[in-house]
């Protein structure tokens, strides 16, 4: 175990933080038709190079989360991602679910899958280079929701992906996450995710899981989208450390933010604001996609020419969410 915890403590390195490169198949399509570019396999592993290929990205990043087909795939010079990444330093990291599929007798509810023949695709993802992966489960709020069944069938199976990781020597990130739709007030977010992570926990313990060797990856407590009344980074900082503070072992070494819906501001500011109130023992880190990514993206656009300014964007937004990690961000920082 002292391998994964050194890894785990890498992962959340003071003045790091994980780049969540992970997204599907149809979720890039997306990306890419906003920018009006064809999702390809040839599209994509371009992209995904510019994005590993950045020059200084190993100051502020950490590790990657790959996608299956990304972890396969080599640069143009012929070297594969995942050499790219060991030369630079950074750990590279693959998601090892299958997507969140309805839930049986838990009307608009989902579990994730994924566990059937998992023991082998680890094996086969360390013997790519993978060492760590991620798992990730949504929680919806609303209409009586989320109930308990869904919270403890998420739990038991991301505890049993956790100990399937660990016994192939790969950190596991558990991902419960606390979806932002919906018009539910912070307090309501701040009870389910609280909710949430009791019983991942009881079921982590429960599944002989090493708490010293795995990551959380967790939304912050903020209120739906739609609610008409939404709250201030100050308050959603207090509620979210209040929060963990209540439900995250401190063994735990650190946990790691997904942006979810909010801004790329938001997503720094917020995690700068909770740096600076402290009070909590684990590392308080970041693991963006979307608000690493989007400005990358906007100024690539598809255009080998537009490389060089696509990795400074995301180069600039990594930077941001470093200096969050110590409370030393400043949006005055940002460009106009």
């Amino acid at each position: 175990m002292t391998d994964l915890r050194q890894t785990a403590k890498d992962l959340v390195a003071p003045g790091k933080g994980v780049l969540a490169a992970d997204e599907s198949t149809g979720t890039i399509k997306k990306r890419f038709d906003s920018i009006q570019v064809e999702s390809t396999e040839q599209t994509r592993r371009q992209y995904r190079e510019l994005l590993f290929t950045t020059p200084g990205l190993a100051e502020y990043i950490s590790g990657v989360i790959l996608f299956d087909e990304t972890i396969r795939q080599s640069a143009a010079d012929g070297s594969t991602f995942v050499q790219i990444m060991d030369a630079a330093g950074i750990i590279p990291g693959i998601k090892v679910d299958t997507g969140a599929k309805p839930l049986a007798g838990f009307p608009g509810e989902t579990v994730t899958e994924g566990l059937d023949g998992l023991r082998e695709r680890l094996s086969e993802y360390g013997q790519l280079g993978a060492r760590f992966a991620k798992w990730r489960a949504t929680i919806l709020i609303g209409g009586g929701l989320p109930t308990p069944g869904a919270m403890r069938a998420n739990a038991h199976a991301m505890a049993r992906y956790a100990a399937l990781c660990q016994e192939a020597g790969i950190v596991p990130i558990v991902e419960p996450e606390i979806l932002m739709d919906g018009s539910h007030d912070l307090a309501a977010c701040e009870a389910a995710t609280a909710a949430t992570l009791q019983v991942l926990y009881l079921e982590l313990a429960a599944a002989r899981v090493d708490l010293a060797g795995l990551l959380l990856k967790v939304n912050m407590v903020v209120p739906g989208a739609s609610a008409q009344v939404q709250a201030t980074d100050d308050e959603i900082a207090e509620a979210t450390i209040r929060c963990l503070v209540a439900t995250v072992p401190d063994q735990v070494p650190g946990v790691v933010f997904l942006s979810g819906g909010m801004s790329d501001g938001h997503a720094t500011s917020r995690l700068n604001r909770m740096n600076q109130l402290g009070g909590f023992l684990w590392q308080l880190s970041f693991s963006y996609g979307r608000a690493l990514q989007a400005p990358s993206l906007a100024a690539w656009r598809g255009d080998p020419a537009k490389v060089p300014a696509a990795q400074a964007a995301l180069a600039h937004r990594a930077k941001m969410n470093s200096l969050a990690r110590s409370g030393t961000y400043d949006p005055t920082m940002e460009p106009a």
